[in-house]
């Protein structure tokens, strides 16, 4: 299964790290982290638009774009420590300190105004919800954690299964899980981007106006007890990006100008 896809996005992915990565050099990760941010922040309710978090990024907490709350520009600027942080280290073991580090960035100057009896990187005391899901004891399902990180790593280690599809079916275990009182999402999506970065391949931006077919192929994990839905969207949102970003470059490359 997936295995049509999968061709298609390595060649896909080659031409996009050889057309429009490689050519950004680091400007290419800044890039991302905008983007990235920017999305990822969005689909957890921030307004922020990329030109607000693109001037968060350039002037960090000196910039308080009109409109905006303090509580979103310090959680922008908290997924920026978390976002460069992996960056720094793609190095680091796939392992619980990884994801609790992940999670502790992100909600460092953030989880105290919403839970103050909560510590960022530091799993719930409490049973959880979200949306129309309600997860299961929080002391079952913390016990699962060091056994998926480990499962994951394997599999990473070993390169039999498609990164993409390791990467998909990790987020999907990983939302059920629903570890931390806070910023179980962003942490999720930085996760599974991690997986996607430790084999050379471009990061996956959930986009925030894809939301609603993102957290449909959630709940079928749920409903239809199956994660073939997440696959299947985390291949047609890569396809999405990159076909975006060549075309932008090949249709800028082509721009004419009359006087």
């Amino acid at each position: 299964m997936f295995e049509d896809e999968a061709r298609r996005y390595d060649l896909l992915a080659e031409k996009y790290l050889e057309t429009v990565a490689s050519p950004m050099g680091e400007t290419f990760r800044q890039y991302s982290e905008i983007i990235f941010s920017c999305h990822s922040c969005g689909i957890e309710g921030s307004s922020f638009s990329v030109d607000d978090t693109r001037g968060l990024f350039e002037k960090r907490l000196g910039y308080f774009p009109v409109g905006k709350s303090l509580l979103e520009c310090q959680e922008m600027a908290d997924h920026f420590a978390a976002y460069e942080w992996m960056h720094r280290h793609l190095d680091h073991p796939f392992d619980v300190a990884l994801m609790k580090t992940l999670n502790r960035l992100v909600t460092l100057h953030t989880l105290s105004f919403k839970y103050p009896d909560a510590r960022p990187g530091e799993f719930t005391t409490v049973d959880m919800a979200a949306g129309d899901t309600v997860f299961g004891s929080h002391e079952q399902l913390i016990a699962q954690v060091p056994s998926l990180m480990e499962s994951t790593a394997r599999v990473m280690e070993a390169g039999d299964i498609h990164p993409v599809i390791v990467s998909a079916r990790f987020h999907g275990f990983y939302e059920y899980l629903h570890l931390f009182r806070d910023g179980n999402g962003r942490t999720g999506r930085l996760l599974s981007n991690f997986i996607l970065l430790r084999y050379g391949l471009p990061e996956l931006i959930i986009r925030k106006e894809n939301r609603q077919e993102y957290i449909a192929a959630l709940r079928a994990i749920r409903t239809e007890r199956t994660d073939e839905h997440l696959v299947a969207f985390f291949f047609k949102s890569a396809f999405r990006q990159m076909d975006d970003a060549l075309k932008q470059k090949q249709d800028n490359g082509r721009m004419m100008f009359f006087f």
